[in-house]
């Protein structure tokens, strides 16, 4: 890690080549002396560290990886804490939508597997960095859709059967709720906060897979009832640095403003063993 002192504050945000991910970095960039980055494509990577550069005042550090990949997401871990040694915020925003089941690189889902299993894993092994911080925000994206299924589908996770775009989607979401409450209430004693939030709808790459909701996004419709990606990305700057919400933890905004979620979402022992499943799942490949 450079020498710098302690007055140093370090963000970083994954997905954060394109989309939500860049306006928030973009948006964190006034805010932190040193932003990062994670993205899976390296020349999008370079080109949004040009573009984040030019009317930035601090910092852009760029890290690769491909969340299908919980290998690759284990070594991205390292290298952050390589490279920062402290994290005082960290926004989960990537994500993905697929068309057609995709199974990750380890044999999961990949809507849940990127979704959600490669922030869980991530968010783990960046414990101590955050921790030495003493002030550090976990900020977790998610959806509005969350509210859609009732519960997680325990006897079938992985979706082998009825696999639906949006249905999946929409679970992978009620994940990052529930792993983000959990988040609070196991690190509550770490200096170490967790909230989630819903960005808004936002024309973003996420619906590039999708031939129609693609077009509509682009449509002129859409540009007068459908959020652009920088004002979707405000919630997540605002969570991320908000004084107001220093200490505040277990919550869920939207719009930037405090608001109740699902009750499936509010589980309390649903969190629980969502946090041992994605265990076990993970020391599967990694443990």
């Amino acid at each position: 890690m450079r020498e710098e002192t302690r007055a140093t504050r370090y963000a970083l945000v994954t997905g954060g080549s394109s989309g939500i991910g860049l306006e928030t970095a973009r948006g964190l960039s006034s805010c932190f002396e040193v932003v990062g980055i994670v993205g899976r494509n390296a020349e999008r990577l370079a080109a949004a560290s040009k573009e984040l550069s030019s009317g930035s005042i601090g910092r852009i550090e760029t890290f690769q990886a491909d969340f299908s990949s919980l290998a690759e997401v284990q070594r991205l871990a390292w290298d952050i804490r390589n490279r920062f040694g402290l994290l005082d915020v960290l926004v989960n925003n990537a994500g993905v939508w697929h068309r057609e089941r995709t199974v990750s690189k380890d044999g999961y889902e990949d809507t849940f597997a990127v979704n959600h299993l490669a922030h869980f894993l991530l968010t783990n092994e960046l414990q101590d960095t955050l921790r030495a911080s003493g002030r550090a925000r976990v900020v977790n994206v998610s959806s509005s859709m969350h509210v859609r299924p009732k519960s997680l589908q325990w006897d079938d996770l992985m979706f082998e059967k009825r696999w639906r775009g949006f249905r999946v989607y929409a679970h992978s979401k009620l994940a990052n709720i529930l792993f983000s409450n959990e988040l609070a209430s196991r690190w509550k004693e770490l200096g170490i906060t967790s909230n989630a939030l819903n960005p808004g709808n936002v024309r973003s790459r996420i619906t590039r897979n999708n031939v129609f909701l693609n077009a509509l996004h682009r449509s002129p419709l859409a540009r007068m009832i459908v959020m652009s990606e920088a004002e979707g990305a405000k919630t997540s700057i605002y969570v991320a640095t908000a004084p107001e919400l220093e200490g505040v933890s277990g919550r869920y905004f939207d719009r930037m403003h405090e608001v109740r979620p699902s009750r499936a979402s509010s589980d309390e022992e649903a969190a629980r063993r969502l946090w041992e499943r994605s265990q076990e799942m993970i020391d599967a490949v990694v443990g």
